[in-house]
């Protein structure tokens, strides 16, 4: 019986105050999309400041073909490698060769399985030991 009687009160609670609950529901809904909306437009832009790259090769230095052609790297990664060892990002990279940033990760990831490494340090150390890089 007293649970029937606090159902009721409650009923009788809803029905007397349900635009002040609507108004409650619809004012949090508002306020999430405040908040997101604001987290959305306040964050912060990226920007790009173009710094010119030198790569220093020495005059007369040709790479290991042979070491190319028996790991197998193409000409295009061997370029890639070229500009890791310089010190660019992938999207440095991307940027400089006209690539889309998923193109180079994939030659980045084919080189790193021909070098046999993980990380792109590694594969610069591993390609100046074999003389494929300077």
């Amino acid at each position: 019986m007293g649970v029937a009687l606090k159902l009721a009160e409650y009923r009788l609670m809803v029905v007397d105050h349900a635009v002040e609950l609507y108004g409650a529901v619809v004012a949090v809904i508002f306020a999430i999309a405040g908040i997101a909306a604001g987290q959305k437009l306040m964050k912060p832009k990226e920007v790009r400041v173009e710094v010119p790259v030198h790569i220093h090769i020495p005059a007369g230095y040709k790479p290991d073909d042979a070491k190319l052609e028996q790991l197998g790297i193409s000409k295009r990664e061997y370029e890639i490698l070229e500009l890791m060892a310089s010190g660019l990002s992938n999207q440095e990279i991307a940027s400089k060769m006209f690539l889309s940033i998923h193109t180079i990760k994939t030659h980045i990831s084919n080189l790193f399985a021909k070098l046999d490494v993980k990380r792109r340090t590694q594969a610069v150390l591993r390609a100046r030991e074999m003389g494929i890089i300077n």
